[in-house]
């Protein structure tokens, strides 16, 4: 008779198959800015033939870790949800170790800012977080729904930034988290809040969004926003 332990091994078991499939492994990172692609471009990302990509997206929306939205005669594909862009994230920290000796080799436009499915990620993003932490405007949570909580004065900024808090917590997910970066190697903003930071700076055109990747490039607008707004100095 099985146990809750022994289905939950089995569950981790498939799912990590799933993803150790290299051309799987690529058509999943490429979906990481959170935009729907349709199965000839993931095809084309991963290198293989129409069949061989049907048969991974297959794979992949059966374990739940893909969306399939069908649209007139394509089908188009998206990460199920913002925990298994997190996930992958994670996962990506684990692949490179951390060790003193670590240089990434990821391109600098990307470890400087780019999307994580719904949030901001990179130095930009690690730098927001520090800010916000070291404002007092981010504390530990009281409760296990989430694990950072606005202050009284960090409630007020993020509403004077035109940020709708109440909306934010109105979300089924979780408030505020903080992600380990995976080309910083320090945590970032995740959960709702994070998603609504990049809505706004995106918005605001604080950033620019890069048509056909993750990449995110800083506005002279969002420069001088982080310095009013974050005090933070980005050199030019």
């Amino acid at each position: 008779m099985e146990t809750t332990l022994d289905v939950a091994d089995i569950a981790l078991s498939r799912v990590a198959t799933a993803i150790a499939e290299p051309a799987r492994a690529r058509m999943l990172c490429a979906l990481m800015d959170g935009r729907a692609r349709t199965s000839t471009e993931l095809a084309a990302i991963a290198g293989v033939g129409p069949p061989t990509a049907s048969a991974h997206l297959a794979r992949l929306t059966e374990m739940a870790l893909l969306r399939r939205y069908p649209q007139g005669r394509h089908r188009y594909y998206a990460l199920e949800d913002p925990r298994v862009a997190e996930s992958l994230e994670g996962l990506m920290v684990i692949g490179r170790g951390d060790t003193p000796s670590f240089v990434p080799n990821t391109p600098q436009r990307l470890r400087f800012a780019r999307t994580c499915y719904d949030h901001m990620a990179g130095e930009l993003a690690v730098a927001l977080h520090d800010a916000c932490v070291g404002a007092g405007w981010l504390m530990p949570a009281v409760d296990a729904q989430s694990d950072y909580r606005l202050s009284e004065e960090g409630e007020r900024a993020f509403l004077d930034m035109g940020v709708d808090v109440r909306a934010v917590r109105a979300s089924r997910r979780r408030f505020a988290r903080p992600c380990m970066d995976w080309s910083s190697r320090r945590p970032h903003l995740a959960g709702a809040l994070g998603a609504a930071l990049l809505d706004h700076a995106i918005g605001q055109e604080w950033v620019s969004q890069d048509l056909d990747g993750r990449a995110l490039r800083l506005t002279s607008r969002g420069r001088r926003a982080l310095e009013n707004r974050f005090k933070i100095e980005i050199p030019d």
